[in-house]
């Protein structure tokens, strides 16, 4: 069991650092363009942006009131700055709520074979689970917008979206029958499919971005 959870905490780190690394050396790119233009001639926004996105670093969003967030080359370098620090959290966050989902996963099974010491416990694991996955989630959402739109066609970064869309239906469809299974015991086998579908489709997103 040591040898396993090292080889994974290893795999998780070195993914994350690979793609920290990826990141980081597009978004260093962007930044030296944005240099070299004016407002005149470069696109400062790209035309699609998530709503939350939009709402926030729209070009009437939110943030636009204030004189740090003007909507200038200058300031959207800062901007791809903070984007690239919170995708980087946003990423590390992410393989630890991944190695949290593990250790619940082993815990829950536990639990369904009738160690039911293990209920606190397994609520614990659960409720840190949840903070590191919405965090991870958030600091997506609410990140400043790539500078250029996405490329026409598949790409890995369009897989990793569509497939949170799948684990965060399942992430709250888990959280809802988890409160309704204690009431309703035969709800039990719907509440862990939804959580093992909320894994697989999580670790999943997590390991196409590296490609």
């Amino acid at each position: 069991m040591k040898k396993l959870l090292f080889t994974c905490s290893f795999l998780f780190f070195f993914l994350a650092t690979s793609i920290a690394q990826t990141d980081s050396t597009k978004t260093n790119n962007l930044l030296q363009d944005l240099s070299l233009a004016d407002s005149s001639q470069v696109q400062l926004l790209p035309n699609k942006m998530i709503p939350t996105q939009r709402l926030l670093w729209g070009p009437k969003g939110f943030m636009r009131g204030f004189n740090r967030f003007e909507l200038t080359p200058e300031k959207r370098q800062n901007e791809l700055k903070l984007r690239r620090t919170m995708l980087g959290v946003h990423q590390i966050l992410g393989f630890a709520t991944l190695g949290g989902m593990v250790a619940q996963g082993i815990i829950g099974g536990k639990l369904y074979n009738g160690r039911y010491d293990l209920k606190d416990t397994h609520e614990a694991l659960g409720a840190a689970v949840n903070i590191g996955y919405f965090t991870t989630a958030s600091l997506s959402l609410f990140a400043p917008p790539k500078a250029l739109d996405e490329r026409k066609g598949y790409s890995s970064i369009k897989l990793h979206k569509w497939l949170a869309v799948v684990h965060m239906s399942a992430m709250i469809a888990t959280n809802v029958l988890a409160g309704m299974t204690e009431d309703h015991p035969n709800l039990k086998k719907y509440h862990r499919a939804a959580a093992y579908t909320a894994f697989g489709a999580y670790a999943a997103s997590m390991i196409v971005i590296k490609f």
